[in-house]
């Protein structure tokens, strides 16, 4: 299985890359995760031509040719950072290469909640018509006091925590194969041509 992880901070010293870097060597033996970065993305700014940068282009690319995607986001005043925002308007305006990918949110914070709201907030999101993600329901992985249990050899230094990341990426695993099997590729097209515009 090939994974694309998201990391959803342009922080370099970002506990949510720790995350998915951890989540990469521990599940290396069932699925390939690549780590995505958006610190090298531009800000957002709707071209006219409806045409990515080349940076933007490359990294929608991945996601295109993915079986599933991971985000895992921080929480900035009770959402996402302005960052990830940005990333997702480009892949809203130009590839929509997130519709009918199989998603999962996982964030890590220095406090305690974990990332509770910006998840929350980010499922509204992936559910505009432009990105139209499927978002694995029913679980949240929640890493609070992050700082504390990720070190800088990527582990994940609280066995309660590792063993509900292996059920919930377990449950991923199992969700991306049958919504892989279930959409079918007109329904892909047909949300990709989405426009708010109305031609005369």
């Amino acid at each position: 299985m090939k994974l694309v992880a998201i990391v959803g901070t342009n922080s370099g010293r970002s506990t949510n890359r720790k995350l998915l870097k951890f989540m990469a060597k521990h599940f290396a033996d069932k699925a390939d995760i690549e780590v995505l970065e958006i610190k090298d993305l531009p800000a957002f700014d709707e071209p006219e031509d409806k045409i990515a940068p080349a940076e933007v282009a490359i990294f929608s690319q991945k996601i295109t040719e993915a079986d599933g995607v991971i985000i895992s986001t921080p929480e900035y005043d009770h959402t996402i950072p302005a960052p990830l925002s940005s990333a997702l308007e480009w892949i809203a305006y130009t590839s929509r290469a997130l519709i009918n990918k199989p998603t999962m949110i996982v964030g890590a914070s220095l406090g305690l909640l974990g990332t509770s709201r910006a998840q929350a907030h980010l499922r509204q999101i992936l559910d505009a018509p432009e990105l139209k993600a499927r978002v694995m329901p029913g679980t949240e992985f929640l890493l609070g006091h992050s700082e504390q249990v990720l070190d800088d050899d990527f582990n994940l230094n609280d066995a309660d925590k590792v063993a509900e990341l292996e059920e919930h990426f377990a449950e991923f695993q199992d969700f991306v194969t049958l919504t892989n099997q279930l959409v079918k590729q007109a329904d892909t097209d047909r949300k990709k041509a989405f426009a708010w515009e109305v031609e005369e």
